[in-house]
C-alpha cells in the first residue's frame, strides 16, 4: 500500500484496493489562561497564523518607514512570536505565514483595495517602487514582501500569500488548513487591528475556533485600536491570550 497525502492527511492506495482511514493523532492537550474563559484545546488540531510580519510594515527603508509611520510598534512580537513557533514545530503543530504578496500586474485588485495604499492615487502604493531600495510595496518576490530577518521560518513552515486584509480571501489558506485537519487557530502578527482581526474574523465565520494571541500581536494604529481589537474578539468572535500562558499550560500538561 502507498501513500497518497501527506501526514496529516492521507489514504493507504493499491490497484487494488484503498484505505480511507485517517491515521490517528496522539493527543497534545493543553490548559491555560485566557479570556473571557480559561480555555482547554489539543494542539494536534491546532495551527498558529502569522500574519503580515514582513518588510514593508515592520523595517527600516519599508513602505510604513516611507510614509513617515512608526514602525517601531510592528516589531514587538518578534521574540515571543521565535520562541512559540519553535516550541510549537516541536509539539508539530503547524507554523503559517500569511504575508502580503501581490502579482506585479495587480489584475486581482480593485480600486478600492489599491486607495487604501494610495489615497490620492500619486504616491507608492502596492506594487509602486520605493524611492530608497526600488522594492515594489508588498509584491511577491519582492524584499518588502518577505518576512523580517530576525524571525526563524523553517523549512517545514507553510507560505500563503494574501491578497486583501483578510486572508481567507482569494487564497488557498482555508484549503490548506482543512487538509491540515485543524480546527484551532492561534493568530499573531500585525497590524491586530486590520489584517489579524480581518483573517480571524473570516476564520470564525468558516467555523474555526481562533485565539487571538496579545503578546504575538502589534499595530501602528493607535492604542484604542488594539483595545477595540481584544474587546471584540472576546466579545464576538473567540477568545484572547498571551503566549506565555499558552506554553505554561504545554509545560503543566501530562506528557
Amino acid at each position: 500500500m502507498n501513500k497518497l497525502g501527506h501526514a496529516a492527511n492521507h489514504w493507504t492506495v493499491s490497484k487494488e484496493h484503498v484505505d480511507l482511514r485517517r491515521s490517528a493523532r496522539r493527543s497534545r492537550v493543553v490548559e491555560f489562561a485566557a479570556e473571557p474563559q480559561r480555555l482547554t484545546l489539543d494542539l494536534s488540531k491546532s495551527a498558529l497564523v502569522i500574519v503580515d510580519m514582513q518588510n514593508d510594515f515592520c523595517s527600516a527603508s519599508g513602505w510604513l518607514d516611507y510614509i513617515g509611520a512608526d514602525y517601531a510598534p510592528a516589531r514587538a512580537p518578534i521574540e515571543p512570536i521565535n520562541r512559540l513557533a519553535k516550541t510549537f514545530r516541536e509539539d508539530g503543530v503547524p507554523i503559517v505565514w500569511l504575508n502580503w504578496g501581490n502579482r506585479p500586474d495587480r489584475m486581482n485588485l480593485s480600486p478600492s483595495v489599491l486607495h487604501v495604499y494610495n489615497a490620492a492615487g500619486d504616491d507608492v502604493g502596492i506594487g509602486g517602487p520605493l524611492p530608497g531600495n526600488g522594492s515594489r510595496v508588498l509584491e511577491k518576490g519582492s524584499w518588502g514582501a518577505s518576512i523580517v530577518d530576525e524571525l526563524e521560518a523553517a523549512p517545514t513552515d507553510i507560505h500563503v500569500d494574501k491578497y486583501r486584509m483578510s486572508g481567507f480571501w482569494d487564497t488557498p489558506l482555508d484549503s490548506i488548513l482543512r487538509n491540515l485537519r485543524v480546527d484551532t487557530l492561534f493568530f499573531a502578527g500585525v497590524n491586530v487591528d486590520q489584517c489579524v482581526m480581518a483573517t480571524l474574523q473570516d476564520a470564525v465565520c468558516l467555523g474555526y475556533d481562533s485565539v487571538l494571541l496579545r503578546d504575538c500581536s502589534a499595530t501602528t494604529s493607535p492604542a484604542f485600536c488594539a483595545e477595540a481589537t481584544m474587546y471584540n474578539v472576546k466579545q464576538c468572535y473567540g477568545f484572547v491570550a498571551d503566549s506565555t500562558a499558552v506554553l505554561a499550560g504545554r509545560e503543566a500538561a501530562p506528557s
